[in-house]
């Protein structure tokens, strides 16, 4: 493996019949990059290439409209939650702005009317996504070891995921920050972005880019994974460095808990081999709670 950048697996033998040594070989890769890195990249996942870029497109047209008309998709004060256009406080360094995306039905989603077609593309990618982490959910749950179908049964309810379309503004002289350095609190994210870059993910002391390839998907292990397997697998340090001279598009999913879930690390990772919980347990509290 590379250790100047993450690995990318091909997920295509998980679409066909009957290539076991395929699987195989794409878990121990994923088992490695979720041990060494906690982010890894997939490509042939599913996810229809054309939609993808569809999606970054309208995403562009969007964000270039005037700041009058995107404000027009800006949640209501009795929204129960910020879906829809959000940008940072005006008092602050422009560094984003984005629109916040629930599963597709949910009453309190507040959809962008312009460009044509954009709501369409929202909702269409997000249920392919959703798709998309059942089946890194189960790979990860072979991975781990644990018994057939735990991790989806832990997880069972999808209601709670929710996705976000991102422009990060280009860099100033003073400030190219985009996302301070943090790791997600859910259990893994999808991320996947235009030709301008900007992620970067600790290891060892060092921030490594997460090179921009085309029509792959980021994964980053997130905290209640880390917290189950007792670190087996690594919740990522990253973050967004702004590029100069132009702006980062990029759309971030989040494959989360419902609601208020215990979360400690299991007995398989603990009491069953010895070792000591690396963690307390606690109530995961959804951003919907």
């Amino acid at each position: 493996m590379d250790k100047s950048s993450i690995p990318t697996i091909d997920l295509s033998p998980f679409f066909r019949e009957g290539d076991e040594d395929g699987k195989k070989k794409a878990m121990e890769t994923i088992t490695q990059a979720c041990t060494e890195y906690g982010f890894f990249q997939i490509e042939n996942h599913g996810v229809p290439l054309d939609l993808m870029n569809q999606a970054l497109e309208l995403s562009k047209k969007f964000f270039d409209f005037p700041d009058e008309e995107k404000r027009k998709s800006s949640p209501n004060s009795g929204a129960p939650l910020p879906a829809g256009y959000s940008r940072q406080p005006d008092h602050s360094p422009d560094k984003n702005e984005y629109v916040l995306v629930f599963p597709p039905g949910s009453s309190f989603n507040f959809y962008p009317t312009n460009p044509h077609g954009f709501r369409d593309v929202l909702e269409e990618i997000f249920s392919y996504l959703v798709k998309t982490g059942f089946l890194i959910e189960s790979i990860l749950n072979v991975c781990l070891g644990l018994s057939p179908n735990f991790l989806k049964e832990f997880n069972h309810d999808r209601s709670w995921d929710f996705m976000a379309a991102l422009r990060y503004f280009p860099a100033t002289e003073n400030e190219n920050n985009g996302i301070t350095e943090h790791e997600d609190g859910n259990c893994f994210t999808f991320v996947f972005q235009d030709e301008a870059g900007g992620l970067e993910v600790r290891k060892n002391g060092e921030w490594i880019p997460v090179t921009p390839i085309k029509h792959t998907i980021v994964v980053n292990v997130s905290d209640v994974v880390q917290v189950l397997s007792n670190k087996k697998f690594k919740s990522a340090t990253h973050r967004v460095v702004r590029p100069k001279g132009k702006s980062r598009y990029s759309y971030a999913f989040f494959y989360n808990l419902h609601g208020d879930k215990w979360v400690e690390p299991l007995p398989r990772f603990t009491k069953e081999i010895g070792e000591a919980p690396k963690y307390r347990g606690f109530f995961s509290r959804s951003i919907r709670s």
